[in-house]
């Protein structure tokens, strides 16, 4: 709701809302204060909070440390006022945090060091005063840090030099003390960084001063110490720090590389050709290429040039696996399967509060973002159908060929991933669950999968079985012959089930109604047979539809085409085995003199 003339306040009970996943009110004229939760629950699935750009004020409530599956939290351009509290150091999973143009006072909470997922920090242009907390040096991928343009004193922590994931910072504009040094990662930042702090010396801003003011009575004072003691002084103190810094520095990235290799774990489940290090290089917001309920995705270039996908979840539960956001799932599932359309896991990482999934990156994308964006004109009849049987076969592998059997619970097309040639992957096992060995179904805690594609049983008994999936699959196949999302562009309450039903009273015709506009040419009989197969999946009674294996061999053995009617013979020729078939309208019982008309198998849209 970003970039509108909302007035008023925010109710209370918005961030309650079980299934809120992202708020945006960006850009508006809000006021009052950020609620104040209290002991509410506060939305598992709730990842980004946006409120840039209003005129919010008052103080952060103690409940904000409620927001712990938040990764996004957006404040900035508000009247937001008092100081930062403590408790932000309870958002685990927060990755971005910019609170900048704002009123807020006091010193830097400490703890916002616990939050360790940290990437960007922004708290620029408030009224911040008293020292930088140390604590601060602690965010193992910290990669950008604003400060600027507040009322901090004191001096800059040494031992920034040492976090390397830092590539950029802005102290400029306070009233910042010391000597800035040259080392570590000091030497990569910007000049610009620390301006406005006449106290600041070092090599990007001119030798340090040896006096401090200029009033009479300190030239008074002053003039009891003779020059040359006062030179001995500043050069005494000069290498001091000097030799303080390089021993902290030394001291620090052996710590750090100590500590990081007790801490982190790789695993690996194919031999691989990169380290522990050149995975976490790639934890870095620019490389983001996706977010979902069950984590971050990063790109990564490997040393070798090989590609990976990074998926970052939370921490397995100690006390079991009810809040591992299915880590457990999915490194049980992909650990151990082998096949050409299932996604490769490559390894994973882990310590106690990151878990990081490794995958053979595919650099196509996923078949929801190629069909519903703009290249989605690009996918011909003969690749969408080639990905429906591949992504079948991947299906049929997990129901038919695994032990246990395993039902996937979230096929949708953003699940099925295309490399390089198009070719299709089942992807994302985070909500995976192992059949039992007898083959009888479930019962699960709660409602899993997309909605769209969630089979009509499960949503009201929460059974689960391969037939679930057999639904969902018959909904991407759906999609494949329409080009339309499953739900979102039928009208309230309908979704692309109920919608072809309506508009399919006659095969051929009704086929012909439903087609994708964008498909140049289309073999009608292949897609007639592709959508016969998608009203079996998506039966209404689960034992009416096919299993997988079924899908893959009604799929694979494709029916020939209609037969070819003569064309009628011109005047003093004889006759010919060309054909001419029937128009988008379906008529095609009289030829023209010149064949225009595709053949019969061919609808030209």
């Amino acid at each position: 709701m970003g970039e509108n003339y909302l007035n008023g306040s925010i109710p209370v009970g918005l961030f309650s809302l079980p299934n809120l996943a992202q708020v945006e009110f960006q850009d508006n004229l809000l006021a009052g204060a950020f609620p104040d939760t209290g002991n509410s629950p506060i939305s598992p699935n709730l990842g980004q909070i946006t409120l840039s750009n209003n005129r919010l004020s008052g103080p952060l409530p103690p409940s904000i440390g409620n927001f712990n599956s938040v990764q996004k939290l957006l404040l900035n351009q508000n009247q937001f006022s008092g100081s930062i509290p403590p408790e932000i150091g309870r958002l685990k999973q927060i990755s971005k945090m910019d609170f900048s143009g704002n009123r807020f006072s006091g010193s830097i909470a400490p703890e916002i060091s616990n939050c360790r997922l940290l990437t960007f920090v922004d708290l620029s242009r408030n009224n911040l005063s008293g020292v930088i907390p140390e604590e601060i040096t602690g965010m193992p991928i910290l990669n950008y840090l604003n400060l600027s343009r507040n009322h901090l004193e004191g001096s800059i922590p040494s031992s920034i030099s040492s976090m390397q994931s830092l590539t950029a910072v802005d102290f400029s504009y306070n009233n910042l003390s010391g000597i800035v040094p040259a080392t570590g990662q000091f030497s990569y930042f910007n000049a610009t960084s620390f301006l406005g702090n006449p106290n600041l010396c070092g090599p990007y801003l001119g030798p340090c001063r040896s006096g401090s003011n200029d009033n009479g009575g300190n030239r008074h004072t002053h003039g009891h110490f003779s020059s040359s003691l006062k030179l001995v002084l500043v050069v005494v103190l000069l290498i001091c720090s000097i030799v303080f810094a390089i021993a902290a520095i030394i001291k620090a990235r052996s710590l750090k590389k100590a500590s990081e290799a007790r801490a982190w774990k790789l695993t690996a489940f194919q031999r691989l050709d990169f380290t522990l290090d050149d995975v976490l290089d790639s934890l870095k917001e620019e490389n983001i290429i996706g977010k979902g309920g069950a984590g971050i995705v990063f790109k990564g270039s490997m040393p070798s040039g090989e590609q990976v996908a990074v998926k970052r979840l939370p921490a397995i539960s100690r006390g079991g696996s009810s809040h591992d956001h299915g880590f457990s799932a999915e490194i049980q599932t992909l650990g151990r399967i082998r096949h050409r359309h299932i996604v490769r896991l490559l390894g994973f990482c882990s310590n106690h509060e990151t878990n990081l999934l490794v995958y053979e990156y595919m650099p196509n994308g996923s078949l929801g973002e190629v069909l519903h964006g703009k290249k989605g004109g690009h996918l011909l009849w003969d690749l969408r159908y080639k990905i429906a049987l591949e992504a079948a076969k991947g299906l049929c592998y997990l129901h038919h060929d695994c032990s246990p059997l395993i039902v996937h619970r979230d096929v949708k097309s953003n699940n099925i991933l295309l490399d390089s040639n198009y070719e299709a992957h089942v992807a994302d096992f985070g909500l995976a669950k192992f059949l039992q060995d007898s083959g009888t179904s479930e019962c699960m805690s709660a409602i899993a999968g997309s909605y769209g594609y969630i089979a009509p049983e499960y949503a009201y008994t929460l059974k689960v079985d391969e037939k679930s999936d057999v639904y969902s699959f018959g909904v991407v196949l759906l999609e494949l012959v329409t080009g339309r999302k499953p739900v979102g562009e039928f009208g309230d309450g309908v979704d692309i089930v109920q919608w072809v039903r309506k508009l399919t009273d006659s095969k051929k015709e009704g086929v012909i109604k439903i087609l994708d506009p964008r498909l140049p040419t289309v073999p009608i009989h292949e897609a007639m047979h592709l959508f016969s197969v998608a009203l079996l999946c998506v039966e209404e009674q689960s034992v009416e539809r096919p299993t997988m294996r079924e899908v893959v061999q009604i799929l694979t053995e494709l029916p020939p085409p209609p037969p070819l009617p003569l064309l009628p013979r011109r005047a003093g020729e004889e006759n010919t085995n060309a054909f001419c078939g029937p128009t988008a309208e379906g008529d095609g019982k009289e030829a023209k003199e010149e064949q225009q008309s595709p053949p019969p198998d061919l609808l030209s849209i």
